[in-house]
């Protein structure tokens, strides 16, 4: 019985190090996270892995709207080693986002989900700079009284990792 319990512990320990549980996904995983459907993304955590040359993300989400949402999800709006610059259509924000790593580019694709309510007017956007330097933790919050609505960021190779910066908008009506 003892090496069944070792066993199931040793089991156990390999998973949490594969993917820690604070975190939406392991280091060279799929990223798939959607806020609950009347919520939009207001928080944005993540930590870069030098051995992995990726990243864990992890997320929160504020109460956006307070009715039905209409929601559309992109194609991949990057490709390897690229620029990724994208916006949501007029009047949405950014309620999930999509990713997976590819070893040989050291890099993530990325979609969004992009949401958006009758009542939802978006407004006075403005980009928030860079939000990480290259291998560093991102920590950062969506700016009271405003909503995620785009992301722009760029891969250096020599580091193997992006730099993030954000579009936030207000409510307008």
């Amino acid at each position: 019985m003892k090496i069944i319990h070792v066993l199931f512990l040793f089991i156990a320990s390999l998973l949490v190090e594969a993917k820690d549980l604070r975190w939406q996904n392991g280091f060279d995983e799929a990223l798939t996270f959607n806020c609950p459907s009347s919520d939009s993304i207001s928080y944005i955590m993540s930590e870069h892995n030098n051995h992995h040359e990726d990243r864990m993300w992890d997320f929160h989400c504020q109460r956006t709207f307070t009715q039905t949402t209409s929601c559309m999800t992109t194609n991949w709006v990057n490709d390897f080693d690229e620029v990724l610059n994208f916006q949501c259509p007029s009047n949405h924000v950014i309620t999930g986002m999509y990713s997976f790593h590819d070893n040989r580019h050291e890099d993530r694709r990325w979609k969004f989900t992009c949401c958006t309510a009758s009542n939802f007017c978006t407004g006075n956007c403005q980009w928030s700079g860079y939000v990480n330097d290259f291998d560093k933790v991102i920590s950062w919050g969506v700016p009271s009284g405003h909503y995620l609505a785009g992301a722009y960021s760029y891969h250096e190779n020599k580091h193997e990792d992006r730099r993030w910066n954000y579009l936030t908008c207000s409510k307008t009506c």
